[in-house]
């Protein structure tokens, strides 16, 4: 049984497919996956639907801020 889903049926490993993806997203970015799931599902589907565009503007102008940045710092 998986430990995160308790759903799936898993063998020789702790977490299913899904879950192993989740877990991979929790190492790479740490507390902003519990801020994106809090702020985002914690919504009817239509308003999740919008904030997820919103936090991906977001990540996308943070992104092009340090792009902008590292190629100042190189001139």
């Amino acid at each position: 049984m998986c430990n995160l889903c308790e759903k799936e049926t898993v063998y020789l490993t702790k977490f299913c497919e899904k879950c192993r993806k989740v877990k991979h997203y929790l190492n790479l970015y740490d507390d902003r996956v519990y801020e994106i799931l809090d702020s985002v599902l914690s919504r009817d589907p239509e308003k999740q639907n919008n904030k997820v565009r919103m936090e991906i503007n977001k990540e996308i102008e943070n992104m092009r801020a340090k792009q902008i940045k590292r190629g100042s710092e190189h001139n």
